[in-house]
């Protein structure tokens, strides 16, 4: 259903959910399938910037091109020639394809699942009310629960405003249609990398700025060295605790100016310095809720921000990762619906870096433990895998992190190890000991064989 045949009046719904992105629509879904009575609102288009311009179309584009990495492995160690050359006006019809089919079939599930759905913004006007708006006209929704899931955006400071035609941001750098000789990235966490991997290797020359003083920041400090070496390899100009004063479009070009006077040039810049709530203009003081911060929805135990209200994913703030979103969103649809009465537990949320090498983290590192007991980490290099040396990419390592002789986290960095991500998050969530790692066969030759090299190697006090 669209506003535009909405009957004059309210309308009343079980549940309301306003945001279609992974979190919203795996509510409403998930909620209408229990037969509950759902209506769906999305300002933009169905699948959020996860599918549209984030996670996605860039997973589309690294899978496109990881060939041109796979080969140039196999060259170096001497075993094949040749040369990829990328399509990339190609590959972007590819993704738009994808997308546009993708919220085809995300449309055609909410009609066979009678949820109605509303392109329209939504503002809550009192407790157990929201309005929507959408041009020439508005209606009010009455709901029993109400579900926010509106993600968030990128983040802008003051002389880094993109115009997504020189200085971009995701949305216009997954515009292109053609890549740039030289690209600036400012900001040197998943976004940048993954997207700076992109264009070098269509053949742009890659300069990454970061005010702090390592890369993937977040990550492990042994896993952000190891992918620093690599980029390093790539030629990458990586420029680590810069001030930035501004990025602004000069003469056709994008020109970067640090703090102490000095400039870098390059065609486009792509500004990658994190994400902000979209939890403006919500209305939120009007059912009581407040916010925290650059505007994270404050929550309690049972993600409420206030009676009946619901606040998941990057709204508030806990994990900015759509995964995270949806499993939020599947423990609010039980509590709605009575199936689950208590808390949501905050399990461990993998997170995973793509392209070559890539890095996976689940769980806590040293850094998070310091205080909490015996700390001991075991590791297995990658270059002992034979399927990573099959591949040529025995760049990376396992590394597991222990505490009090149970496995409180794990970590890689290298050839696909993105692949044992799942069962690296069930090894944490279950919490293994030594004894368990007879629990399951690891099959043999395989990349998992690593993870279990790492299980078993001697463990040290970290340095």
């Amino acid at each position: 259903m669209t506003l535009t045949n909405l009957p004059a009046g309210t309308r009343s719904y079980d549940l309301v959910v306003v945001g279609a992105g992974p979190g919203g629509f795996d509510t409403a879904t998930e909620a209408a399938a229990l037969g509950i009575k759902v209506a769906l609102v999305e300002k933009d288009m169905l699948g959020g910037t996860c599918l549209n311009v984030g996670c996605i179309p860039t997973k589309l584009y690294l899978g496109a091109t990881s060939p041109v990495e796979e080969l140039a492995a196999q060259v170096k160690a001497k075993v094949a020639t040749g040369n990829i050359e990328i399509d990339f006006k190609a590959l972007c019809t590819k993704k738009d394809r994808f997308t546009g089919a993708t919220r085809k079939a995300m449309a055609q599930k909410l009609k066979a699942l009678n949820i109605d759905f509303y392109p329209a913004t939504a503002k809550i006007i009192e407790q157990g009310k929201v309005e929507i708006s959408h041009p020439n006209e508005t209606a009010v929704l009455e709901y029993k629960n109400l579900v926010l899931a509106t993600g968030s955006h990128p983040t802008v400071f003051p002389g880094l405003e993109p115009d997504n035609e020189t200085v971009l941001d995701n949305t216009g750098f997954l515009a292109l249609t053609e890549m740039p000789e030289s690209l600036l990235v400012i900001g040197a966490g998943f976004i940048g990398l993954e997207m700076a991997q992109i264009a070098h290797r269509t053949g742009t020359k890659i300069t990454v700025v970061d005010a702090l003083d390592r890369i993937a920041m977040y990550e492990d400090p042994e896993v952000s060295k190891a992918l620093q070496t690599v980029f390093k390899r790539h030629k990458w100009d990586i420029k680590l605790g810069v001030k930035v004063k501004s990025v602004t479009a000069e003469n056709g070009k994008a020109v970067l100016r640090t703090e102490n006077g000095e400039e870098i040039i390059a065609d486009k810049a792509l500004i990658a310095v994190g994400r902000r709530p979209n939890s403006k203009d919500l209305g939120l003081e009007n059912c009581g809720a407040s916010t925290v911060g650059p505007g994270f929805v404050e929550i309690n135990e049972n993600l409420e921000a206030a009676p009946n209200v619901y606040a998941i994913g990057d709204l508030n703030g806990k994990v900015l990762l759509a995964h995270a979103a949806s499993h939020q969103a599947g423990y609010v649809v039980r509590r709605i619906s009575g199936k689950d009465k208590g808390s949501y537990t905050h399990v461990p949320v993998p997170s995973i870096l793509y392209g070559s090498p890539e890095t996976m983290r689940v769980g806590l590192m040293v850094k998070d433990l310091e205080g909490k007991g015996e700390i001991k980490v075991s590791s297995f290099p990658l270059v002992a895998n034979p399927i990573a040396q099959s591949y040529a990419a025995t760049q990376g390592f396992v590394k597991i992190v222990w505490l009090d002789d149970k496995v409180a986290g794990i970590t890689a960095v290298g050839h696909h190890v993105s692949g044992f991500t799942t069962a690296a998050a069930m090894i944490v969530q279950e919490a293994w000991t030594e004894e368990d790692l007879h629990k399951v066969i690891f099959p043999h030759p395989s990349l998992d064989e690593a993870l279990l090299g790492a299980l078993k190697a001697e463990r040290q006090s970290p340095k």
